[in-house]
């Protein structure tokens, strides 16, 4: 018999070595685990965690996020990743990340939760539509070659 879902953050390097693999179906760029562990390393030391929805003791679905401000929105709560898996799709793990991640941020003060999709990923726009997130503006960006 499974236990029921539990949403906890990966706050140890035995849980955030549990989500390298969940992530990786967010982010296929990422090269290894280890990468990932320095990455998220980096981030955090800006303020990202990681929400993930446990069911037996397994990562199902994550939520990488940070608390930010700037003049366009005041305190705002970012989603940098959204993902669940494959298998868990369907189960409403990404409505309860996001319903946390709401909680979270107003605890905290935010007036607003944002996060970015591609323009192409229908799926999931349609996903946040039914969770009451608005398309408010489009972001711009070009691909910049570090100086070395």
């Amino acid at each position: 018999m499974s236990n029921s879902p539990v949403l906890r953050h990966a706050d140890t390097q035995e849980a955030l070595r549990a989500c390298y693999v969940v992530m990786k179906q967010l982010r296929p760029h990422l090269q290894s685990e280890a990468e990932f562990l320095e990455r998220v390393a980096r981030q955090a030391a800006e303020g990202y965690r990681l929400l993930a929805e446990w069911q037996d003791d397994q990562p199902v679905a994550l939520a990488g996020y940070r608390l930010q401000e700037n003049l366009v929105y005041g305190k705002f709560l970012y989603v940098d990743d959204l993902i669940t898996t494959e298998a868990a799709r369907g189960s409403r793990c990404g409505a309860r990340l996001l319903d946390a991640l709401s909680d979270i941020a107003a605890q905290s003060g935010c007036a607003r939760l944002t996060l970015d999709t591609g323009l192409a990923n229908a799926l999931a726009q349609r996903f946040y539509f039914r969770q009451g997130l608005l398309s408010s503006s489009m972001r711009f960006g070009k691909s910049i070659t570090p100086a070395q």
